[in-house]
């Protein structure tokens, strides 16, 4: 008798291995594979083919030192500055953190690849009803149930519906690593661009402090001239006018440079209270930009890799919803023991167990799968077309940051050249207020036109330095799509981004 159950058992066994081979072995994946579209991507880039000799080709050995890519500006400040910012923004630490969720999400999707267990315990007490069918004085109670059973469960996945979900959490993990470095990139340009202008405001500064000390001599030396009765109140009130000008002028400044200073404070994480920077003029001029092929912008732009992997994930989604018209199965197991007493839990004969597979599949939902599947393929095509703006768009700012830059390199000779003719002017025009042939309107007008020219002269400055910063930005700074993680990477949090503990009391 116990060879006829062993053997009963051992052919349900052997039935239920045969069933899940075949199962697996008919497995496969509903819904489309991915491809990544085509575009069409220009042989060169416009605004650089206007002016072959201003920018060359980048080179491999280019890429050297990548991540730091503020060291061409050779500025030790700047990238002490940048250092900070790689590791103190918050904002950063936000977008770390969003990246280590999507992580998880990948890594929980990843499980469903394998069974679920679980164990536990019971000890009921309960009393069948006295009207229940077959219900006798012996069978109704009271009594008490002792379980302990261990349980397995295994979704197949037979349609690729758990393939899919995996392919799209780890593509969306990919996509939040992606954004990650999009939000350091834009940082690490934001300091450099608040650097920069703050430099620029030092050099109006030092502008305007050597004009107020021309000024002061000017309006000195007319009132001495009133006073031996060779200037007007009038050349003394325009004197007096332009001098409170200009030192009106050199107050304002200082009101933009403490809200840049505080800007850059916020940007290395520490309180505009706790940060200062010395004062020093922008003399550097914008460094060479080396330039790559329109086509590997497409790889070195971290927007472009988020948006092409939000894509990835959006096509996995279409599978995920189409595997749901095709029914689920699942093998399923337990084993334990179970008794009245507490000291048959562990006695042989009250041992149970099962196993077998089931099926299910939906026969009418009123087309909500179908609702769910056309929302995920109108979910993709709208990926499709962000990833196509966002190329565009990258296209435009390296094409807007060329054409800036060339146009104010020849801008900024034309302006110097300006800048010469007003300060011959303004010499020419006090001598002859000296020598008592000219009004002091004239020497007032000539001072006037050469501070602004002089001003407009540092304005130039300071947008060339802007332009090649956002060049250096709208080429993806140093990154590229191969520093992208594999899909299925661990999270590596760094010790300077550590997550905050929560505190408990």
């Amino acid at each position: 008798m116990h060879r006829a159950l062993s053997c009963r058992h051992t052919h349900a066994l052997r039935a239920v291995a045969a069933l899940l081979m075949l199962a697996m072995a008919s497995a496969c994946t509903v819904g489309p594979d991915y491809v990544k579209p085509t575009l069409a991507v220009p042989a060169n880039y416009k605004e650089a083919a206007a002016d072959g000799t201003a920018w060359k080709l980048a080179e491999p050995g280019d890429r050297t030192g990548r991540g730091k890519w503020w060291t061409v500006y050779e500025d030790p400040l700047l990238s002490a500055l940048q250092d900070v910012v790689t590791t103190s923004n918050q904002d950063l630490r936000v977008a770390q953190s969003r990246y280590t969720q999507a992580r998880a999400l990948a890594e929980g999707a990843s499980s469903n690849y394998l069974p679920t267990i679980t164990a536990g315990a019971s000890l009921i007490r309960f009393r069948n009803s006295a009207s229940s069918f077959g219900a006798t004085s012996s069978n109704i109670g009271p009594a008490t149930a002792y379980r302990l059973p261990l349980e397995v469960s295994w979704e197949l996945d037979l349609w690729g519906r758990v393939r899919r979900t995996v392919e799209s959490t780890e593509a969306s993990s990919q996509a939040a690593a992606a954004d990650l470095e999009t939000v350091r990139l834009s940082l690490q340009a934001e300091l450099a661009l608040d650097y920069f202008l703050l430099r620029s405001l030092d050099s109006e500064r030092q502008l305007l402090d050597r004009t107020l000390v021309a000024y002061r001599k000017a309006y000195e030396l007319t009132v001495n001239r009133h006073e031996g009765g060779a200037a007007s109140d009038a050349d003394v009130a325009q004197a007096e006018t332009q001098l409170k000008t200009a030192q009106a002028q050199e107050i304002d400044l200082r009101v933009q440079r403490a809200q840049l200073e505080h800007a850059i404070a916020v940007l290395i994480g520490k309180a505009p209270a706790e940060f200062s920077m010395p004062q020093a003029a922008l003399e550097s001029l914008p460094p060479s930009v080396p330039l790559a092929l329109p086509s590997e912008l497409l790889e070195r732009r971290p927007d472009i890799a988020s948006a092409e992997r939000q894509m990835a994930s959006a096509n996995a989604q279409i599978g995920v919803a189409k595997a749901a018209f095709y029914p689920t199965i699942s093998i399923g197991a337990s084993a334990g023991f179970e008794g009245a007493k507490g000291s048959d839990w562990f006695n042989w004969p009250s041992r149970f167990w099962s196993v077998g597979p089931s099926a299910a599949l939906i026969l009418f939902d009123a087309n909500r799968r179908r609702a769910v599947s056309d929302q995920a393929q109108a979910a993709y095509e709208g990926t499709v077309a962000t990833y196509r703006q966002t190329v565009l768009n990258a296209f435009q700012d390296v094409e807007d940051n060329l054409a800036e830059l060339a146009i104010l390199a020849e801008e900024a000779v034309i302006q110097e050249a300006a800048v010469k003719a007003s300060r011959r002017s303004v010499a020419q025009t006090s001598n002859r207020y000296e020598a008592g042939a000219a009004s002091y309107l004239e020497v007032v007008v000539a001072q006037t036109f050469a501070l602004t020219n002089e001003r407009a002269a540092v304005n130039i400055s300071r947008r060339r330095m802007l332009a090649s910063v956002r060049l250096i930005k709208a080429l993806g700074g140093d990154w590229n799509v191969a520093d992208l993680p594999p899909g299925n990477a661990k999270v590596a949090v760094k010790k300077d981004q550590a997550p905050v503990q929560p505190q408990t009391k």
